[in-house]
């Protein structure tokens, strides 16, 4: 989870900087790529965890 919320944070920063700086733009492009990747890793993740779990 941990990992999840760093690169959530990266993302952001990345995006921001991006946006900000002239010049800058394919950082942009570079932090929503990671955060669509960031999410679907995490959706995949949840996804086949609760699959595994045994049922009492």
């Amino acid at each position: 989870m941990s990992l999840f919320l760093a690169l959530i944070i990266v993302a952001i920063v990345l995006g921001i900087i991006g946006a900000v700086a002239d010049g800058l733009l394919f950082l942009l492009f570079i932090g929503i790529v990671l955060l669509v990747a960031d999410l679907l890793y995490f959706a995949l993740r949840t996804r086949s965890s609760s699959r595994h779990r045994p049922v009492r």
